[in-house]
């Protein structure tokens, strides 16, 4: 189960390092190629959805590394399956179908929840 918790939380936190490190530094016209949707949007939003993706994926790693408040690991993971779930609907209300990777997320977050109930 362990394992199977590492390599889920894992992806997951370089998916979010990643976008959400993007969101942080990138401007609103070198993001825009890969979001679409941040010209819907304040660029406040954009930065502040980019600090909360990177302090979920340190989230998902640090407590269970350091034995410090390991149920921070369930509520980020929960956390990411609520941001996806609002992701979509963003997608959806700008007509953009375009949601395969939000769900994958979605399900991927789904099983490190279930997978960091195994952490406490």
């Amino acid at each position: 189960m362990h394992l199977a918790y590492w390599l889920a939380a894992g992806l997951l936190a370089l998916f979010y390092l990643y976008g959400g490190g993007m969101k942080l530094l990138q401007s609103r016209d070198r993001l825009r190629p890969m979001m679409a949707w941040v010209d819907g949007m304040p660029m406040a939003a954009v930065r502040g959805i980019g600090l909360i993706e990177v302090l979920g994926a340190l989230g998902l790693l640090l407590p269970p590394l350091t034995g410090i408040a390991p149920w921070l690991a369930l509520a980020a993971a929960v956390g990411f399956v609520i941001l996806q779930l609002l992701a979509v609907r963003v997608h959806l209300r700008m007509g953009d179908r375009r949601i395969a990777l939000n769900l994958a997320l979605i399900v991927l977050a789904g099983v490190t929840v279930w997978l960091a109930t195994s952490l406490l």
